[in-house]
């Protein structure tokens, strides 16, 4: 009776076990979002985000000498979603490497299974208590779950070099639209001057007319070009209000506070940037996206090594011991256990040319990774190089500008002057006074451009300039 029972409860543990595999496949696999959208990951109080700051180089952005430009940058490393997302991206392949690396360690389970049973046949009724304990564990004297290990931890170390690299364009995307916005406030505000001018252009034209001293047409391309600097203030004030709301987002704050966000006054900014005349070899290795292609071609080469290793036997031990008596008291005695202890050896002989296919599925693999590897290289080259001709070229270009601009400044004075000497009209005047304000437009827009291609080098070089 007893040993009818204990081939029962065995069955029933195996039927068990077959049937929990059956509800998992059998489970949605549709994504449901979280109760009430609250993280589900515990907070680790020894989490040091220090690390983060590195990232960005905050050495390089006080080089601005403007704290609400760095205040900015702070802001989005605590509170950008695309950070967090890339750093959560981070702790799952870490996890991933974990679980992987479970497959080198013996398996070990147990249970408790009450059973009360009565057999066809007989009166006989009785309790069962059986406590199975299983242990399995494949010898990994080939080595080939040590390389999955490996291949798993090579997408966490290159999960580190996204991280930093979303770190450093977020800094970067933050540095250019705060400099834009920057140069918008200034770009309306001569704007708004130019558009007063041209008001007084435009009835000063009216006055004239009235007086046979100028044309009806005339007045109307003093009204039209009044409109267009009307059209173009507001155009100026789209695009500013469009880049607040931007700005928002990349801190991790609501668009709706757009209107209160602080910023510095454009004649305040330094644009006292050092160029290199060159950058070395040694930075340009150093880029997140050149460090990651190196870890995925040393992925791809030990993926072909466990391909290789899939032809080699495997080799298992497992171990059994069962507990099994009707008096709950006495389940644990030597006189009610069953032990067994097994191994065993598995050669896939014939899998219809599968592992062969895998081989060569993990040697083009390993070959389409090389090629884009060396891709990745020559673009992180001609990156640097474009972005160092484009800080260099803007800086030189600036200082002609600036050169142009103040030009432009001494002939108003000499106009200034000859209206109050009363040989030019104040027309004359204020239109030599609009030349002067679209060069200080033209010289604002130059210097945020060498700025934001001076961001555009330290995006390049992976924020080690």
């Amino acid at each position: 009776m007893k040993k009818i029972i204990t081939i029962a409860l065995l069955a029933g543990i195996l039927n068990m076990n077959c049937g929990t595999l059956m509800t998992l496949a059998k489970e949605d696999s549709t994504p449901k979002a979280p109760h009430e959208f609250k993280s589900m990951v515990k907070k680790d109080k020894k989490y040091d985000p220090s690390y983060k700051y590195e990232y960005t180089n905050m050495e390089w952005w006080n080089r601005f000498n403007d704290s609400i430009l760095t205040g900015y940058i702070n802001k989005a490393i605590e509170n950008n979603y695309d950070l967090k997302a890339a750093s959560l991206a981070v702790q799952e392949y870490y996890q991933q490497t974990r679980a992987q690396f479970a497959n080198e360690l013996p398996q070990i389970g147990a249970g408790f299974f009450p059973g009360y049973a009565k057999m066809p046949g007989t009166t006989d009724s009785d309790w069962s208590f059986a406590v199975p304990g299983f242990a399995s564990y494949e010898v990994d004297i080939f080595l080939k779950n040590r390389d999955k290990t490996k291949s798993v931890k090579k997408l966490y170390e290159g999960s580190k070099f996204d991280e930093r690299a979303a770190y450093i364009a977020i800094a970067s995307a933050v540095g250019t639209t705060y400099l834009n916005i920057v140069n918008l406030d200034k770009t309306i505000e001569i704007q708004q001057q130019i558009v007063d001018i041209r008001k007084n252009i435009y009835e000063l034209m009216q006055l004239s007319n009235q007086e046979g001293l100028v044309s009806t047409a005339d007045v109307v391309r003093a009204n039209k070009e009044y409109v267009e600097g009307m059209t173009s203030l507001v155009e100026l004030t789209k695009q500013r209000d469009k880049l607040l709301n931007q700005l928002c987002v990349l801190i991790g704050e609501s668009p709706e506070n757009a209107s209160s966000l602080q910023r510095a006054s454009f004649d305040s900014l330094n644009c006292d940037v050092t160029v290199p005349e060159s950058i070395a070899t040694e930075v340009i290795v150093q880029r997140p996206d050149y460090l990651k292609a190196e870890k995925m071609v040393e992925k791809a080469g030990i993926d072909v090594r466990v391909a290789r290793k899939e032809f080699l036997p495997s080799i298992n031990l497992g171990g059994l011991l069962f507990f099994n008596a009707n008096d709950l008291g006495s389940v644990f005695t030597t006189r009610n256990a069953l032990m067994a202890l097994g191994g065993g050896l598995f050669w896939p002989l014939f899998t219809g040319g599968s592992r062969m296919a895998n081989l060569k599925i993990r040697k083009y693999s390993y070959e389409r990774v090389l090629q884009q590897y060396y891709k990745t290289n020559l673009t992180a080259i001609q990156e640097v190089n474009d972005a160092l001709l484009c800080v260099k070229m803007d800086k030189d270009k600036l200082d002609k500008v600036q050169k142009q601009r103040d030009l432009e400044a001494e002939d108003f004075e000499y106009t200034e002057a000859k209206f109050n000497q009363g040989t030019i009209s104040k027309l004359d005047l204020i239109q030599k006074q609009e030349n002067l304000l679209d060069m200080d437009k033209t010289l604002a827009q130059n210097k945020v451009e060498f700025m934001v291609d001076a961001i555009g080098l330290y995006k390049a070089t992976g924020s080690k300039i």
